[in-house]
């Protein structure tokens, strides 16, 4: 029995990571028809994030030092209130949905390029996938959808070079262990796009309506928390590029949802764009695939040799 519920798991997990990920940017396009999006993008993360919170310290999880919250704020800002914020923001300035997650997927070219700083070496594979990528944007910004919405096509780039350059710092940051660094970054982004809800003036000028409910309730408990603990159960589980493969398959997802669901179209340009960028994804992963591939096979020789 416990040997066929692990593959259960990790279907279900696949499929958690895969469908919800790639749902939130339709939710997020349903949500702002109710919501205004800097309060909806906060309420959802500080909910969340006090939920995971809650229930950490009541597991027994102890209270992160000073140190590693004010690291986990740093990167909750970048990664939520500028990475998500800024496709909140986006979505509700007419960008569609589909495309919100293919420029989102430019995420592991901007990481590339960040890592840079750091010192991390480029293979000619990656540098070939940056160069592809950097011509997917150029397609999608040649499309229909974000040249009529310049402001959003800025945001949109913001948001995946805000999400990347986060990502990045934090392996340099002394962060708080396991999910509760994830429960501190939501806590923190969210008051910091309730703070900029305030200082921008939003205002709701109607209740929201059911499908706005129902859309702030799907971010908050599968988009913020179901999907996320099922992204940490595959890294433990399974190869890092198998786990982040998520990058390639969003968009595909979130393109379908708002064709089929929210009447949205995408252009000649567009397709070309997603196949393209979703090709240079692809090649960026080749090399650390390959690497562990190779470390796993030397690996293996030497534990052959030594027995």
């Amino acid at each position: 029995m416990p040997a066929r519920r692990v593959p259960l798991l990790l279907v279900g997990a696949f499929l958690a990571l895969y469908l919800i990920w790639g749902s939130t940017y339709l939710a997020i396009r349903i949500g702002v028809e109710s919501w205004p999006p800097l309060l909806m993008a906060g309420i959802r993360f500080v909910v969340a994030g006090a939920l995971m919170y809650g229930f950490l310290r009541w597991r027994g999880v102890p209270n992160p030092s000073w140190q590693e919250w004010k690291a986990a704020a740093a990167i909750g800002f970048l990664l939520l209130s500028c990475g998500n914020g800024g496709v909140t923001l986006a979505e509700y300035l007419g960008v569609a949905s589909g495309v919100a997650a293919l420029a989102i997927a430019t995420v592991p070219l901007f990481a590339l390029l960040f890592g840079l700083i750091w010192g991390q070496r480029t293979a000619r594979l990656e540098w070939a996938g940056i160069l592809l990528g950097l011509i997917g944007i150029g397609l999608l910004n040649l499309g229909s959808n974000l040249q009529a919405s310049p402001v959003g096509a800025v945001l949109i780039l913001f948001a995946a070079a805000a999400w990347s350059f986060g990502s990045m710092w934090s392996k340099h940051l002394k962060l708080p262990a396991g999910p509760m660094a994830s429960a501190v970054e939501m806590l923190a982004g969210g008051a910091a796009l309730l703070i900029g809800s305030l200082l921008s003036g939003e205002r709701m000028l109607a209740a929201p309506t059911l499908a706005g409910w129902g859309a702030l309730a799907y971010l908050i408990f599968f988009g913020s928390i179901i999907a996320f603990s099922s992204y940490l159960y595959l890294l433990k589980n399974v190869r890092p590029a198998a786990a982040t493969s998520y990058a390639y398959v969003n968009p595909v997802v979130a393109v379908l949802l708002g064709i089929g669901f929210a009447g949205e179209t995408i252009g000649v340009e567009e397709g070309l764009a997603m196949l393209v960028i979703i090709s240079a994804v692809v090649l960026i992963g080749l090399p650390q695939w390959r690497e562990r591939k190779d470390g796993k096979a030397r690996k293996e020789e030497v534990l052959q040799q030594t027995s």
